[in-house]
């Protein structure tokens, strides 16, 4: 071999290892999300032409248990929509202070299970502190990243995202796992405040439109269900698995 041949060949191996050592980029992080000029409520990055909104935090929890909500929100029509039965396993993906893991885990009784995921530290320690109560044992509190629920693949029957969807930073990558962690033909339900109704009042980032729910999902690969529209507010828009 030449001395020309063997420095082409240590030029190849060393190109290989550097490229080895770079962090593989997702389809997503490559073709999905782009930068633009951050507005009040948005962190300066979009998806799918959807600016993403700044998430609400900790300190927020006082208004998820406003006492108002229940009026706004009708959850007693939503819980209804899930058609849950006990045993099921249910993520309630941002579930911030329980407001509905307290109430799935009701209807999934003893034998069913509700995991509680949230991504702040200070909501999954009220999570815990929920889970501790009489009859809300079958509660399990995660703590879920930016881009992951944090759980082993086929737990659940259904995941439930109130309000959430809209503010996660890595839309793509967090289906992915919920998609994972679900069982074969699980659900998926995203509950989002109306944003081609102008009357709700909610700040226009922390709405969705029922199409831009449904041009992500199928990013996804989820399929459409049907969408409910028995809530006040919100789109109530369902998919199953593959």
């Amino acid at each position: 071999m030449t001395l020309k041949s063997k420095r082409a060949l240590r030029l190849i191996a060393g190109l290989i290892f550097f490229g080895s050592m770079l962090p593989a980029l997702s389809p997503a992080s490559a073709d999905l999300y782009r930068p633009i000029p951050a507005t009040a409520d948005g962190i300066g990055k979009s998806y799918l032409g959807r600016q993403i909104a700044q998430v609400m935090g900790w300190q927020g929890a006082q208004w998820l248990e406003r006492e108002e909500r229940e009026r706004e929100e009708r959850g007693d029509l939503l819980l209804r929509e899930l058609g849950l039965k006990p045993g099921m396993n249910v993520m309630d993906v941002g579930a911030g202070t329980g407001y509905y893991s307290r109430r799935i885990a009701e209807l999934v009784g003893p034998k069913g299970k509700v995991y509680a995921v949230d991504v702040q530290p200070e909501m999954v320690a009220i999570l815990d502190a929920v889970a501790k109560r009489p009859g809300l044992g079958n509660i399990q509190p995660v703590l879920g990243s930016d881009k992951s629920v944090t759980l082993p693949e086929d737990v659940a029957d259904l995941a439930i995202m109130v309000d959430v969807y809209h503010e996660l930073e890595f839309p793509s990558e967090m289906l992915t796992s919920i998609i994972s962690a679900l069982r074969p033909g699980g659900r998926l339900v995203f509950v989002e405040y109306r944003a081609e109704d102008p009357q709700v009042p909610i700040k226009p980032l922390h709405k969705m439109s029922e199409a831009q729910i449904r041009r992500e999902a199928a990013q996804n690969g989820l399929i459409w269900e049907r969408t409910a529209n028995t809530l006040p507010w919100q789109h109530m828009v369902i998919f199953t698995t593959k």
